[in-house]
């Protein structure tokens, strides 16, 4: 699965990885990982081969209704785990519960929650890494140079505003498939 994720993403379609690989190496046990801008569906498929070309393991939360079969058996092959957004469960602290389960656990979010255009990032993905005391990893999905981006891991500190400013500054700019729908800071 890796030669054929590698194959394509960097012979086939031309993308390239910058930044931070060594989290990869097992160094970043545990972590928050957000992937932006996200504006379109092609940012599944980019993600999930940039990810097996890069030898990261992590995996993705979706909501519980796209876990249907026969999908559900793909879904978590490529390392969906279902959410319910349902529960009375507060979603905040059912995925910050998932890193005490295990020893080895990083998710992957979109700090959006949507493919629409967003004025700011919603609070979600800060909050879990918060609760659960790991490292937020920024992932840039910037289709106009068919890059990925990767930070160094970020831990966050008491002062949130601060935290998002430098978080949004990262992605601000950054051209998603849908150029209309990135992120820009105001």
């Amino acid at each position: 699965m890796k030669f054929f994720s590698k194959l394509i993403f960097f012979k086939i379609l031309r993308w390239k990885i910058s930044g931070n690989r060594n989290f990869a190496k097992n160094s970043v046990k545990k972590a928050v990982v957000i992937a932006a801008p996200h504006t379109s569906w092609h940012d599944f498929y980019i993600a999930i081969l940039a990810r097996s070309a890069a030898n990261i393991k992590s995996k993705f939360i979706a909501k519980k209704e796209l876990f249907f079969f026969p999908i559900n058996i793909i879904l978590k092959m490529l390392g969906g785990v279902p959410v319910d957004r349902s529960s009375k469960q507060n979603k905040v602290d059912q995925i910050a519960d998932m890193f005490l389960e295990k020893d080895e656990f990083r998710v992957a979010l979109s700090p959006e929650g949507t493919r629409q255009r967003v004025e700011k990032f919603k609070t979600g993905f800060y909050y879990i890494a918060k609760k659960a005391n790991v490292p937020i990893i920024m992932f840039t999905l910037n289709f106009k140079s068919k890059e990925i981006l990767i930070s160094n891991p970020f831990y966050t500190t008491n002062d949130m505003k601060a935290d998002f400013n430098f978080i949004e500054s990262f992605f601000d700019g950054v051209e998603g498939k849908v150029k209309e729908l990135s992120f820009y800071k105001n």
